[in-house]
């Protein structure tokens, strides 16, 4: 996870200090509608989707629907959770706005924001991953035997990112960073335990699922997969290249800024407008993917029907009248 503190090096001697710029402003606000627009997004499109795949499951198909749901709670979740704050319902993008106009965050909120953002960025790209091994197989993965593999793949995505997000909390490596908006993992004086750390927990949490979609999609891409019937209904899965690129794209400046971290012996962290970059873009992740699934032209009219048909069952058709006629 990102670092907060900057480490300066005089001699032998090393004082850690918090990096507590302010923001001017102009950027403050600025940042502020950004991240309004992205939790607007996020609640709004994130409901829908799920309203949508529960109420709305007959009138289009969706084979692989464990790892749909399972991305979109996590998106869901990725913005909003219970929490008592003035009857509020806030988690990571709600509390970097709420940040943005108190001016931090305190414990053991802090705590809770830096482990569960972990966990969510672990199931998004598992949930992706388990997706694309099942667009490979096709509807063989959703078979008793294989399909409980899937559910077990998707349960471990999440378990994993609880388990290296509560590290940092347990160690008490977690401050405020204002760049990044939320509480962070922060590093004092100690480079190998930041290095086994980080790269333990990209190599089981973002490397593994990383591959699996490389492999998967290239294997798709040479025709070597499950290849539907011409005649056969579109499935929702087709979006799933689209989620892909989604997700690279938006994560790149996190991964990023943790490459720089694991360059710099003297850990400094990345620079001030990568950590943030990295913060907005992975909030607009998670308001991306809902459009993501209205590119499905069956989702999207059955979004579009949940949203604007009337409800009421018609009215039985009333005899009023019966008129002969003479042959």
């Amino acid at each position: 996870m990102p670092c907060c503190p900057a480490l300066l090096v005089s001699g032998v001697l090393n004082v850690t200090v918090q990096v507590e710029r302010p923001w001017p402003d102009a950027e403050k606000w600025l940042l502020v509608a950004v991240l309004g627009v992205e939790m607007v997004m996020g609640v709004l499109g994130n409901s829908l989707v799920l309203l949508a795949k529960v109420m709305c499951r007959g009138q289009f198909c969706c084979r692989y629907w464990l790892p749909l749901i399972s991305l979109t709670l996590s998106d869901f979740v990725f913005i909003n959770d219970s929490c008592d704050d003035e009857g509020c319902s806030v988690l990571i993008i709600s509390g970097s706005f709420l940040a943005m106009l108190t001016g931090g965050q305190r414990s053991p909120w802090c705590e809770v924001v830096s482990l569960l953002k972990f966990a969510f960025i672990s199931s998004s790209i598992g949930s992706i991953a388990i997706l694309c091994v099942q667009r490979l197989i096709g509807p063989a993965s959703t078979g008793s035997a294989l399909f409980a593999v899937m559910v077990t793949a998707c349960l471990a995505s999440w378990v994993t990112g609880v388990v290296f997000g509560s590290v940092p909390v347990v160690y008490a490596w977690i401050k405020y960073d204002p760049a990044e908006m939320l509480c962070a993992v922060f590093w004092e004086n100690s480079y190998s335990d930041m290095l086994v750390y980080i790269l333990c927990a990209f190599s089981v949490c973002i490397f593994v699922p990383v591959f699996l979609i490389f492999i998967c999609s290239l294997l798709s891409a040479l025709g070597c997969g499950f290849t539907p019937y011409s005649d056969e209904e579109s499935d929702l899965s087709e979006v799933t290249p689209l989620l892909v690129a989604s997700y690279m794209f938006c994560y790149t400046p996190f991964v990023v800024s943790e490459l720089i971290l694991l360059g710099r012996m003297d850990l400094l962290p990345a620079p001030d407008w990568l950590r943030t970059l990295s913060s907005v873009m992975s909030y607009l992740d998670c308001g991306l993917n809902p459009l993501i699934y209205c590119s499905h032209q069956d989702f999207r009219e059955a979004g579009l029907a949940l949203l604007w048909t009337n409800r009421k069952p018609p009215s039985e058709p009333v005899l009023t009248a019966i008129t002969k006629h003479e042959l």
